[in-house]
């Protein structure tokens, strides 16, 4: 099991603290097993735990290997024993001291592979070797993170978009930098006879660095007030700059700068990716790169009277269009080829939209907003992108997230689940612990099987994986743990597949505020924004991930 990070430039506590914290850690881990007994005994958690184990284990064989540069699909298997071990424990130490009681940092972005789990923290990638919790590396960007994907490839890359590197004026870099010399060299003595243009040159960097005194008191007021609600609010610099990377190594492999976007903001940019391409939308233009060596395959940087909404990949590669403005805006779903950017059929959306945001690629399925800014309606279409079917949501029925996402508008819907002839929604929560999980057939938008969550806690689909769906279930009542849980389509049955307990400074796991990743019969927990944990006991930390593996 592991015991934690090891000291690094985030770990500046006492030994002692740091000891406390080891010992708090390994209590509410050991205690785990028979707090599971506990519960499991009081009753419905009986059964639910001695469900068929051949079925627990039956996710389904192992992948069929894939080439380096097509999008990883694992197969996952439920661990032969579903009590939770750590296996990742990354928490920012110091956060609240560097960055302010209230602040917090917007981390948009989870991966995992075999060895590493990795996170993307402002403009900072980290990665944390699995079962030590040790910080395997980390990459500065040079400028926040704007914009990722949940895509990696079979060899474990994904592709990062981010921000340009603020820019320092050119006269104050000199200024800062002889002023460090000046100091230096005040308290050692200059050796070196100085002549008169020596001279001239030190009263001039004495006069530029008693100006800067001048003015610091001032200049300090103007940066200390209003910066905290956000640490790392971006800069006003496009989101030009993508690069791909190696998920166990930190290795950026290419960087490009993407031509003619310096309109793409945070907001209105998506990268994604398909096999062997990366590509990237923003408003007025859409871009796609080799993944092998970051070639340029193709742009569309001209001015159109559609805009680009946003790109959807894995299998294959979707095209959302925007088209005018106002009321007389509408919308087309196409697909593309991905390495010449051709639109193989389009779809139009009906008049009166007021908004769309693609769900899915493969099945193709679109969200639809007519009368407010929640989703009413799903949209199913086939292979060649003729309509197949509509699921109807109606308002506050069932959790939305799709048009909350601070990044984008694409493959940002978390608490909605498709395959090829399935959909998966989860209704909101009657009270904290009471929801059901719905799926549909998509060849007629009717309602197919309900999974109750019969007050063990609300829960909402994560993934399809080996024909059945991993679904998150939070805790109760604080006392039974929290689980990610296995439910067959077909029979309606739910066995555990993972049971752990997530720390209180984590935060609630919500869909849209909070990554839960399954990969390699592991479950990461992750917020998408850090903030310093409350509580004096917390010492300023900012959770970071939890990660938990079965035995």
């Amino acid at each position: 099991m592991s015991q934690g990070p090891p000291r690094s430039q985030f770990t500046q506590s006492v030994l002692a603290v740091d000891n406390a914290r080891k010992q708090r850690r390994t209590r509410l881990l050991a205690g785990l097993a028979g707090l599971l007994a506990l519960v499991l005994c009081a009753g419905g958690w009986l059964v639910w735990a001695a469900a068929d184990d051949s079925e627990a284990g039956d996710q389904g064989a192992k992948a069929v290997q894939q080439a380096p540069d097509a999008i990883r699909d694992t197969v996952e298997t439920a661990p032969s024993s579903p009590v939770g071990h750590l296996a990742v424990d990354y928490r920012e130490k110091a956060f609240e001291r560097r960055f302010g009681r209230d602040a917090s940092v917007r981390a948009p972005g989870t991966w995992a592979t075999d060895k590493t789990l990795v996170r993307a923290v402002g403009g900072t990638l980290k990665g944390f070797g699995i079962g030590t919790s040790k910080e395997a590396w980390s990459t500065e960007l040079g400028g926040p993170v704007c914009g990722t994907t949940r895509h990696v490839t079979a060899d474990g890359r994904t592709a990062v978009l981010f921000q340009e590197p603020t820019r320092v004026p050119e006269d104050d870099k000199p200024k800062k930098d002889d002023d460090k010399k000046d100091t230096k060299d005040d308290k050692k003595g200059s050796k070196k006879p100085k002549g008169k243009k020596d001279d001239k040159k030190r009263d001039d960097k004495n006069k530029k660095k008693g100006d800067k005194k001048k003015g610091s008191k001032k200049d300090g007021k103007k940066k200390g007030k209003g910066k905290k609600d956000r640490a790392d609010a971006p800069a006003p610099a496009p989101c030009t700059q993508l690069a791909l990377v190696d998920l166990d190594t930190g290795k950026k492999l290419w960087q490009v700068a993407l031509p003619d976007a310096k309109d793409a903001s945070p907001t209105s940019t998506n990268v994604t990716m398909t096999r062997g391409t990366v590509t990237v939308a923003w408003v007025r233009g859409s871009v796609a790169y080799d993944m092998k060596g970051g070639d340029r395959l193709w742009q569309d940087t001209r001015p159109s009277v559609c805009g680009n909404a946003g790109l959807a990949g894995g299998n294959v590669l979707l095209a959302l269009r925007e088209c005018g403005a106002g009321a007389d805006r509408t919308y087309r779903v196409q697909r593309l080829d991905p390495r010449t950017g051709k639109a193989l059929w389009t779809y139009g959306v009906a008049s009166g939209v007021q908004r769309v945001h693609l769900v899915s690629s493969e099945p193709a399925v679109v969200a639809v907003a007519v009368r407010g800014t929640g989703v009413d309606k799903l949209l199913a279409l086939d292979d060649l992108g003729a309509y197949r079917s509509t699921v109807d949501m109606p308002e506050g029925r069932y959790i939305d997230d799709c048009f909350t996402a601070r990044f984008g508008t694409v493959e940002t819907c978390d608490a909605i689940v498709a395959e090829r002839d399935r959909l998966f929604l989860a209704t909101k929560p009657k009270d904290p612990e009471v929801n059901r999980i719905v799926s549909f057939d998509l060849a007629t938008g009717k309602v197919v099987r309900r999974f109750e969550s019969r007050g063990r806690g609300a829960m909402y689909p994560l993934e399809l994986s080996g024909g059945r769906l991993l679904a998150f279930r939070g805790s109760a009542d604080g006392v039974a743990p929290d689980a990610v849980v296995s439910l067959d389509p077909e029979s309606g049955r739910e066995t555990p597949f993972l049971l752990f307990s997530v720390p209180d400074g984590a935060g609630p796991v919500k869909p849209g505020e909070t990554d839960v990743l399954v990969e390699g019969g592991r479950v990461f927990i992750a917020p998408k924004e850090l903030r310093a944990e409350p509580g004096e006991r917390a010492e300023g930390a900012a959770y970071g991930a939890l990660g938990v593996e079965g035995a």
